[in-house]
C-alpha cells in the first residue's frame, strides 16, 4: 500500500498578463519619378534622363521631405534613369537599393516587393513608375468608391502625376501586406508646394 500523496502546496497567484505592445506603425513613401525629357529621340525608355521642370519638381520634393523631417529608412528605387536622378535630388537618406525588377512593376509585382521587407523596417520609400505605383497606392488604401469624405483618395485616383508623393501607414508588418491594409494619409503633388 502507498502512503497518501501530501497536499500540494497552494499555487502562487498568477501574475496579469503584460498587454501586448501596440504594434509598431510603419509607414510607406510612394514616390513617382519626376517629369522626364523626350528630347533625345534616340534614347531608350530606360535612359531618358530627368527634364529641367522635373529636375525643379524633385528639388520641391526634397525641400517638402526635409520641412516634414521625412526620412525612410530604406529607399528601393528603380533603376531607370530617371528614377535615379529623382532619387539623387530628392536624397531622402536611409539605405539605399536600386533594384531592376521595380522597373515598370506592376502593382502586383510591387506589393510582392515590399512584402520582402524586414518587419524590422518602420519606414520605406518606393520610387518607380506609373501606372504600376498609382495602382498600389489604390489597393493597398482600399478599393472603395472615391468620395467627397476621401478626397486625398479620390485625387490619387484622379491622377498621379509626375513627382507625385503618397505616403501611407500601416498597422501591421511588412510580409502582411495586402490590399485594404494601409491607411493613406497624404498625398502632394509639386503643383501643391511653393517653388
Amino acid at each position: 500500500m502507498t502512503p497518501p500523496a501530501e497536499p500540494a502546496e497552494p499555487a502562487e497567484p498568477a501574475e496579469p498578463a503584460e498587454p501586448a505592445a501596440p504594434a509598431t506603425p510603419r509607414t510607406l513613401f510612394v514616390l513617382r519619378h519626376a517629369k522626364s525629357s523626350w528630347d533625345d529621340p534616340g534614347l531608350g525608355d530606360h535612359e531618358r534622363p530627368l527634364a529641367p521642370r522635373g529636375r525643379r519638381a524633385a528639388l520641391q520634393i526634397a525641400a517638402h521631405l526635409r520641412a516634414h523631417e521625412i526620412a525612410p529608412a530604406l529607399v528601393l528605387c528603380s533603376p531607370a534613369r530617371r528614377t535615379v536622378q529623382t532619387l539623387e535630388a530628392v536624397a531622402p537618406g536611409g539605405k539605399t537599393l536600386i533594384e531592376p525588377e521595380l522597373y515598370a512593376a506592376s502593382a502586383s509585382a510591387l506589393l510582392a516587393r515590399l512584402r520582402q521587407v524586414p518587419n524590422v523596417t518602420t519606414s520605406v520609400m518606393l520610387i518607380g513608375h506609373n501606372p504600376g505605383l498609382q495602382m498600389l497606392v489604390l489597393a493597398l488604401a482600399g478599393d472603395r468608391t472615391p468620395t467627397r469624405e476621401d478626397p486625398t483618395r479620390a485625387a490619387v485616383a484622379n491622377k498621379f502625376p509626375t513627382a507625385a508623393l503618397a505616403t501611407l501607414s500601416l498597422d501591421g508588418g511588412w510580409s502582411d501586406l495586402q490590399a485594404g491594409g494601409a491607411e493613406l494619409t497624404g498625398y502632394v503633388r509639386p503643383k501643391d508646394l511653393p517653388a
